[in-house]
């Protein structure tokens, strides 16, 4: 690569570790990014007050959609694989503004989800004692932060602890899920008889195409998370194609897990135990209730915490190589791009991303109660999703344009279903915009347009900003071509 910009990112001061993960780690680092317990703990009540027993319909639309930036995410690392992620593929496609705009969206959406992660959290740890300490805020935010911290620790540690960790929480996480999911599918006493449809788009007539679009910006909230295994690529062996399948399986396995547990609370559940406030946080353990009453139903709050604090760590993960890749980019504070000298982890942007992330989840339980909370923020989060999801589905289309037509597979994976899902992404954000309240819009395009800020200040320091050469474009796509 000639790019001047790219070759500053192989100095030894600001290399992550690299070749350490493998397939299995990288599939298992995208499950937990999902945290499909936590997902589903969190999320079940607004997706049910969206679309009421559409949720199935919902999951299973966006999720066809979401496939396409899941292919996007595979063919573009195998062509740069870069902690960045959308930040660089944006870059080389698009523009370097949209590129550091897609970047600066991962960050700030993930800022708002490492608030918003740490009250189911909290909330599950006190359901274990006391229902009434479950719901209050203070002992909430003094639980989750306790466990938040925790798990910067173990980011801390370095990618191979990081790994260990998760493959041990998640696979504990999987095992409750798969227990609960058949406790619920074959419990004796459904409220709700099973119906198709469920899975029917006449299902979101009750209000009409904003029923939809409300459910969709939920569901690409539920699978969002599987693309942190792009910014491990740097840390990944055969970082070209490794980084990408696990992420293809670990969408695949969460969106498995999303469909049936959907289901089984339609089942099991009632709707105004489903549209109640108090379970906001933490439907799952009133799930486990309904299925096994006592303690035996506690066991998934176990898989609720194990969850919630394996997506933290990923998302950690996640912020951390982007905010660094911005550091050595000299798009942002070039300390941010610097690595902890044995563990090779990024601590500065890790330091940093805690002492924000604390102090916006302790001033956040003065904004409202913890649904209003939950709810504004996952909305918010929806959209920035769907802002940078939709520029690296059009990115893989720009890049690959010449090699679309070669094969019936390049058409399909590199061109029409990317699109496909870059179209639903944009749609999904212009169609619900209207709908959502002065907080939500707020959160969700001013903290990305506070982005601006650092482009200004900048712009003139740093190489990304200027856009590739021609020459170096078809050096990558000519080296790309030749790997196929």
């Amino acid at each position: 690569m000639t790019d001047a910009l790219e070759a500053t990112q192989t100095e030894p001061e600001n290399a992550l570790r690299p070749g350490v993960l493998g397939l299995f780690d990288s599939m298992i680092m995208g499950i937990a990014g999902s945290a499909p317990a936590y997902s589903i703990a969190a999320t079940t009540t607004a997706l049910f007050g969206a679309v009421l027993y559409g949720g199935p319909a919902a999951l299973l639309y966006c999720g066809f959609f979401m496939f396409g930036i899941v292919f996007a995410f595979n063919y573009l690392g195998q062509m740069e694989p870069h902690a960045g992620a959308s930040y660089s593929w944006v870059r080389r496609a698009l523009h370097p503004i949209l590129g550091f705009i897609s970047g600066w969206s991962v960050v700030v959406s993930a800022l708002i989800f490492m608030v918003i992660a740490t009250f189911p959290a909290g909330s599950s740890v006190l359901s274990l004692f006391s229902d009434s300490w479950a719901s209050n805020k203070t002992l909430i935010t003094i639980f989750g932060a306790l466990f938040f911290l925790l798990m910067v620790a173990a980011v801390i540690a370095g990618v191979t602890v990081t790994v260990t960790v998760q493959i041990i929480m998640s696979c504990v996480e999987i095992v409750f899920l798969l227990l609960f999911a058949g406790l619920a599918l074959f419990h004796a006493h459904h409220v709700t008889s099973f119906s198709w449809s469920w899975f029917s788009p006449s299902i979101f007539t009750h209000k009409g195409s904003s029923g939809f679009v409300a459910g969709a910006l939920l569901a690409a909230f539920y699978y969002w998370g599987w693309d942190v295994t792009a910014n491990l690529n740097e840390e990944t062996k055969d970082a070209k194609r490794t980084a990408g399948i696990g992420g293809l399986l670990a969408a695949l396995v969460v969106f498995l897990l999303f469909e049936v547990f959907t289901i089984a609370t339609n089942l099991v559940l009632t709707p105004a135990t489903l549209t109640n406030d108090n379970n906001a946080a933490d439907i799952l353990q009133v799930l486990g209730q309904a299925v096994w009453h006592g303690w035996g139903g506690k066991l998934i709050v176990v898989g609720v915490l194990l969850s919630t604090v394996a997506t933290l760590e990923t998302t950690l993960i996640q912020v951390s190589r982007t905010l660094f890749t911005m550091g050595r980019d000299h798009t942002m504070p070039a300390a941010l791009g610097t690595t902890h000298n044995v563990r090779k982890s990024p601590i500065v942007a890790t330091v940093v991303v805690t002492v924000i992330s604390l102090g916006l989840f302790v001033g956040s339980q003065y904004i409202g109660s913890v649904a209003t909370i939950l709810n504004d923020g996952y909305s918010a989060i929806g959209l920035q999703i769907c802002l940078y999801y939709s520029m690296a589905g059009l990115s893989v289309v720009i890049l690959y344009r010449r090699q679309l037509f070669k094969s019936v597979k390049n058409f399909l994976f590199m061109g029409l279903w990317p699109l496909l899902g870059a179209i639903f992404m944009g749609f999904v954000f212009v169609k619900v915009l209207p709908g959502l309240d002065t907080t939500t819009k707020w959160i969700g395009l001013g903290s990305v347009a506070l982005g601006i800020v650092p482009i200004a200040f900048f712009w003139k320091k740093s190489d990304y900003f200027r856009a590739p050469s021609k020459e170096d474009r078809h050096a990558v796509l000519e080296e790309f071509v030749q790997d196929l």
